[in-house]
């Protein structure tokens, strides 16, 4: 039995990947700093593999990385917006932690890292089918902090401590910790809630998907895979035929939900685009997406049809729930300072 840390365990990724590992018999501990509250993450401990740790990749004490085979970073504040939010924040997390992590791996003896970065760091693409090589034209502070740490992967990477980078596409679908501020699923839950479809940026700009669950699977390849075939590598994950326009997203909402009004507001203000190849992940790890985007779409529906789901959850909503824990930290800090709490 393997043993490997998992970080950001208890976001949108991280619960349903921890899942999975403990269900193929690998010990895992799940650290998270609990953001998006505590239930969902005591729930992913209901395996006996799994082992929570609730910590700051900020300040977790490297001692926690001692006996582990391997690492999956998927901590970090988790788009693109968010992290304009603090800037200083985003860089002391995303930037700064996500290199102390690695380092601490490095140093304890972590044989296997694999980092779950982002296709956002292409940022405005100047051409189609975008591999590896591309040059990175990142248009955010959440794109340039998923560089810093790539870079720095590369330079701690040996023979001893194989580094695994993954640029996943944009995800979507259905997980325990439920996201809607991305493309799909806040289109799904609008369409299904208000009747109502908001294409942003005119819709002419490419994005690459991928399903939680498909990511999971790129992350434990990630872990498997023998070391002459990821080590030191970097791959996009997701499907040759999940490149879309924004503008094409909305119309596979409308063939699930019909009825619906679709109004394109030519937002200039968001200059990503980007169109990636899939040829190396395919090739290498023989990896084939699963689910496509319809099926995402259907089991969205069918889950707020249930009440499985709720758009009303503010903490689906990562940019809400990101300010309101800010605001609420500075009304702490300021009724501290004035002495009205110990």
């Amino acid at each position: 039995m393997q043993n490997i840390l998992v970080t950001g365990a208890g976001g949108y990724i991280g619960i349903p990947l921890c899942q999975m590992l403990a269900q193929k018999g690998f010990s895992v501990v799940a650290l998270d700093r609990g953001f998006f509250g505590r239930d969902r993450f005591m729930q992913a401990a209901s395996h006996p593999n799994i082992k929570l740790l609730v910590d700051d990749i900020r300040t977790v004490d490297p001692k926690q990385f001692e006996g582990m085979d391997a690492v999956i970073d998927l901590a970090g504040l988790s788009n693109d917006a968010s992290a304009e939010i603090d800037p200083e924040l985003t860089i002391s997390i995303n930037h700064q932690g996500g290199v102390r992590l690695a380092r601490a791996a490095k140093q304890a003896g972590v044989r296997r890292y694999v980092y779950s970065s982002s296709a956002s760091v292409y940022g405005h693409g100047q051409e189609i089918a975008l591999n590896e090589h591309a040059v990175c034209r990142p248009q955010t502070l959440y794109a340039e902090s998923k560089l810093h740490v790539e870079d720095e992967l590369r330079k701690l990477q040996s023979d001893t401590f194989e580094t695994v980078i993954l640029r996943n596409s944009t995800v979507f679908g259905l997980a325990p910790r439920m996201r809607f501020d991305l493309a799909i699923n806040v289109m799904t839950l609008r369409a299904w809630k208000e009747r109502v479809i908001y294409v942003m940026g005119g819709g002419e700009q490419w994005r690459p998907f991928i399903h939680v669950r498909d990511v999971c699977r790129a992350l434990m390849m990630g872990i498997e895979s023998e070391a002459s075939v990821v080590s030191g590598e970097t791959f996009n994950v997701g499907g040759d035929d999940l490149n879309y326009q924004i503008k094409q997203l909305a119309n596979f909402v409308k063939d699930i939900i019909p009825n619906i009004v679709t109004h394109t507001i030519p937002d200039a203000t968001d200059k990503r685009t980007y169109n990636l190849s899939f040829a190396k992940i395919i090739q290498r790890l023989k990896f084939d997406p699963s689910s496509r985007v319809h099926e995402g779409i259907v089991e969205i529906k069918q889950a707020l049809e249930r009440g499985v789901v709720s758009g009303d959850d503010p903490t689906t909503h990562t940019l809400g729930w990101y300010r309101a824990l800010i605001d609420w930290e500075k009304r702490i800090k300021e009724l501290s300072i004035n002495g009205k709490i110990l």
